[in-house]
C-alpha cells in the first residue's frame, strides 16, 4: 500500500475545548478547589440525566466500586460474582474488601456476563454480584435481576464505560445509571465518552446507601465541608466511622458539567461512526462487527471487532500492520485471572473470556474523528485483506 503521507490516528481522543477551560478557570478563581458547590451541582445534573434519585461524585470508578462493595457490607471471607473479562479495577475493588472474586464466563458475541452461569456460581458465601456493561453495551438486566432477586443478592453495575447507554424496560428507554441494580458506578477517565480528567460517580435509588457513600468518601466525616463553611455558628465535625479520601475536586466537576451538556452531541456522533464501521466491515470477510442485541442502545465507548479464522492474518499481526500505517488499536478487553497479580488464584474454565482477549481488536473511535480518517481505516483494512490474499 502506498500513502502520500502517513497519518497518525489515536485509539481515542478526549473532546475538551474552550468551554471546559473557562469552567475550570472559574472554579480555580472561585477559591473553592476541592469538593464543593461545583461537585454538588454536577451530582444533581448527573442524577437528573440518568434518572437516578442520588448521585455521589468520587475520585474514580475504582473508588466508586470499592465504596459500593464496602457500603453493602462485603468483607473478608465473602464471595462476589463477577467477570474476569474487564479492566482489572473490577476485580481489584473486590479484593480491597478482602472478598474473593468468583468469575463467570461471558457471552462470546456481546462480551458481557452470561446470565446462564450465575446460578451455579452462587454459594452460601455470596454477598453480591458485580456486572460490567462492557465497553458501553448494557447487560441483560432483566434476566440477571430475576436471578439475583430470587437469592436476595445486591447488584453493582460497573458502568465505567456506559454513560449514555440505554436499555428498553417495559417499552420505555431508560439510561444506564438509573440504576437498574442496587448501585451503578461510572468512570470519567480520558478513555471514556465523558471525561473530567479522572473521576467517578455512584448512583443509587437508596437514600441510606447514598448517605453512606457521602460519609465514606470524606474520611467518615459527620459534617461535609460545604455545611461547615456556610454555617453561621461554629460546627465541629466527628469521625464516627473509618472512611477514605475519595473526593472529586470542584475543578473536575466544573469540567464534567460542561461535558454533560455536550454529551448528546458526542453520543450521536459516536453512533454515526459506529454505524459506518459496521457497514464497512460487512465488506471484509473475517472481521465481525460488535453485536447490538434488541432492546439496547450502546454508547460505543469502544468499537470491538472479532478477528476470525477467515481473516488471512491473526489479530496481533493485524494490529501491527495497522500501526505501521499510523492507526492505533488495542487488544480485546483484558482478563484479571490471566494477569500476574492474580496468577494461580482461579482454576475454573473461562474459554469465551480468553478467546475474546486474544481474538478481538478495538478500532479507533472518538466523536472528533473525521469521516476521512474513518475511510482511511476501512480502506487500510480492505487493502490488508486483499494484499495478503493475493
Amino acid at each position: 500500500m502506498s500513502r502520500v503521507q502517513l497519518r497518525k490516528i489515536p485509539i481515542t481522543r478526549p473532546n475538551l475545548g474552550e468551554a471546559e477551560v473557562a469552567a475550570a478557570r472559574q472554579a480555580i478563581l472561585s477559591g473553592w478547589i476541592t469538593q464543593g458547590p461545583e461537585v454538588a451541582a454536577f451530582e444533581e445534573e448527573f442524577a437528573a440525566y440518568v434518572g437516578a434519585s442520588h448521585a455521589c461524585a468520587v475520585s474514580s470508578c475504582t473508588t466508586a466500586l470499592h465504596l459500593a462493595l464496602h457500603a453493602l457490607g462485603v468483607g473478608p471471607g465473602d464471595e462476589v460474582i463477577t467477570v474476569s473479562h474487564s479492566f482489572i479495577a473490577t476485580t481489584n475493588a473486590i479484593r480491597y474488601c478482602g472478598a474473593r472474586p468468583i468469575f463467570v464466563d461471558i457471552e462470546p458475541r456481546t462480551l458481557n456476563l452470561d446470565p446462564a452461569l450465575i446460578e451455579a456460581a452462587i454459594t452460601p458465601r455470596t454477598r453480591a454480584l458485580v456486572l460490567v456493561h462492557q465497553i458501553g453495551l448494557p447487560c441483560d438486566m432483566r434476566v440477571i435481576l430475576e436471578i439475583t432477586g430470587r437469592h436476595g443478592l445486591p447488584v453493582i453495575e460497573d458502568a465505567a464505560c456506559a454513560i449514555g447507554s440505554e436499555l428498553l424496560v417495559d417499552n420505555q428507554w431508560e439510561r444506564i445509571g438509573r440504576p437498574h441494580g442496587t448501585v451503578a458506578c461510572f468512570s470519567f477517565h480520558p478513555r471514556k465518552v465523558l471525561t473530567t480528567g479522572d473521576g467517578g460517580m455512584i448512583t443509587t435509588l437508596d437514600s441510606q446507601l447514598d448517605d453512606k457513600f457521602r460519609r465514606l468518601r470524606q474520611h467518615g466525616m459527620s459534617i461535609p465541608d460545604t455545611a461547615r463553611h456556610s454555617s453561621e455558628t461554629v460546627l465541629f465535625e466527628e469521625y464516627p466511622i473509618v472512611g477514605f479520601n475519595y473526593r472529586m475536586t470542584d475543578i473536575q466537576a466544573a469540567i464534567g458539567r460542561v461535558q454533560l451538556e455536550r454529551l448528546p452531541g458526542m453520543l450521536a456522533r459516536r453512533l454515526a461512526l459506529a454505524n459506518e464501521y459496521t457497514r464497512g466491515l460487512g465488506e471484509i470477510p473475517g472481521l465481525e462487527p460488535p453485536e447490538r442485541p434488541a432492546g439496547t442502545r450502546p454508547n460505543y465507548q469502544s468499537y470491538a471487532v472479532r478477528v476470525t479464522a477467515n481473516f488471512p492474518i491473526g489479530r496481533d499481526q493485524l494490529m501491527q500492520s495497522l500501526l505501521e500505517q499510523g492507526i492505533s488499536t488495542r487488544r480485546g478487553i483484558m482478563n484479571a485471572h490471566q494477569e500476574p497479580a492474580y496468577a494461580g488464584q482461579w482454576h475454573g474454565a473461562l474459554p469465551h473470556s480468553e478467546a475474546a482477549r486474544d481474538g478481538v481488536i478495538l478500532l479507533p473511535l472518538y466523536d472528533t474523528m473525521t469521516m476521512d480518517d474513518q475511510d482511511y481505516i476501512l480502506e487500510t483494512l480492505r487493502d490488508l485483506a486483499a494484499a495478503i490474499r493475493i
